[in-house]
């Protein structure tokens, strides 16, 4: 087989495939996907039928990453690791589960049953050693003392392996994302590949600010949005002249985008419980509250989302959003959708994990940059 130009990538807790879609749009080789909950993998498949793009070289692996890393199919992921690297440098990218560090989910930290899942993404790297990887989560896990000190274990472990690191909290709306959603980014390099560098000159030569389009603490300034507006069905609103240099972060700009009321997914949405008065009630723009947040048009949207009772509410129709918008919201392309036969909440659970497909493509390029510096 001819050497890979690209790096080739080993996709973990894939999901729908948010994060890799970023990665298969930046140069780099997507070979190996592995998703435990079927749902979410039948999504990925279909949603790559839908834009035809080819199905990774190495396949689709069901079940939990422990299978690959302590369980019987730990050979084969060293065996196919070993074989890519034969061609090509080699990356883990992997976003692990992260309610058990999220204040608004379980906070369980690092014990909990998502929580240990970070572990082993950890062992899996320590175990097949890739010449680079990614680790994707929560703010939680940077900002809240007990999961830090966890934080800081794991990235000691990976130095101890060899492994130089470089990390950043980044909010995804500096990519262009409409949304304002912060995550935790853990780049790593081993140092068989990168020469003899130490964290200080990684700093220095990973560019985390290369692909960044709007500066966070200017674009998530209260003061240069509108605040609430009277609910309306169906009324019109134009752009305020001073939102001309915003506009693709906001709501309103990824619903035409994106044509969400001619999307295959349009149509899928949870019907209201509480009744359409509960529904009118609610003022464009109002997100004041933890459930039934009022999306304003001509402002970017909160995190999106969907569990834990948060329900998103269109701008200025009376009922909450269509899979569509959120698809938009999380600034996928157009082109990408879920299974017609995928249930509701499966659908939003899927939109709401992922990582914004902007700020996948944005990280992805930073990295190949990089990469192509050595």
């Amino acid at each position: 087989m001819a050497p890979s130009v690209n790096p080739i990538i080993f996709s973990f807790f894939s999901g729908s495939g948010f994060l890799d879609l970023g990665f298969e749009m930046s140069d780099f080789d997507v070979r190996f996907v592995n998703e435990f909950h079927s749902p979410f993998m039948e999504a990925y498949k279909y949603s790559r039928k839908a834009m035809k793009l080819p199905e990774p070289q190495y396949g689709f692996f069901p079940g939990s990453i422990e299978d690959y890393v302590t369980g019987e199919r730990a050979n084969e992921l060293v065996n196919l690791v070993a074989s890519a690297k034969k061609e090509a440098l080699v990356g883990f990218i992997g976003g692990p589960p992260c309610p058990d560090f999220s204040i608004a989910g379980k906070n369980k930290g690092s014990e909990g049953g998502n929580g240990k899942l970070s572990r082993v993404y950890i062992d899996a790297i320590i175990e097949n050693k890739p010449d680079f990887f990614l680790f994707e989560n929560v703010k939680g896990l940077w900002k809240t003392i007990k999961h830090r000190t966890f934080y800081e274990a794991m990235k000691a472990r990976l130095e101890d392996e060899g492994y130089i690191l470089t990390d950043r909290l980044t909010n995804c709306i500096e990519y262009g994302v409409p949304q304002d959603r912060d995550r935790i980014l853990l780049f790593g390099i081993h140092s068989s590949r990168a020469g003899l560098i130490d964290s200080t000159t990684l700093e220095a030569q990973f560019d985390w600010q290369g692909n960044i389009l709007f500066p966070k603490n200017v674009v998530l300034d209260k003061a240069i949005w509108p605040s609430q507006n009277l609910y309306g069905e169906d009324s019109i609103k134009r752009l305020p002249p001073s939102l001309k240099n915003y506009k693709e972060l906001t709501v309103e700009y990824w619903f035409k985008k994106n044509k969400v009321y001619n999307h295959p997914n349009s149509k899928h949405s949870f019907k209201p419980k509480q009744g359409l008065p509960k529904f009118e009630s609610i003022q464009e723009g109002d997100v004041s509250k933890k459930s039934f947040k009022r999306l304003h048009r001509h402002r970017y949207s909160p995190t999106a989302a969907y569990g834990n009772n948060e329900v998103h509410l269109h701008p200025y129709k009376s009922r909450r959003l269509s899979a569509a918008e959120a698809l938009a919201i999380q600034s996928l392309p157009k082109e990408f959708c879920l299974p017609p036969n995928m249930t509701l909440s499966n659908m939003f659970k899927t939109i709401g994990n992922g990582v914004p497909f902007l700020a996948a493509k944005s990280l992805a390029l930073t990295i190949q940059v990089y990469l192509k510096s050595l």
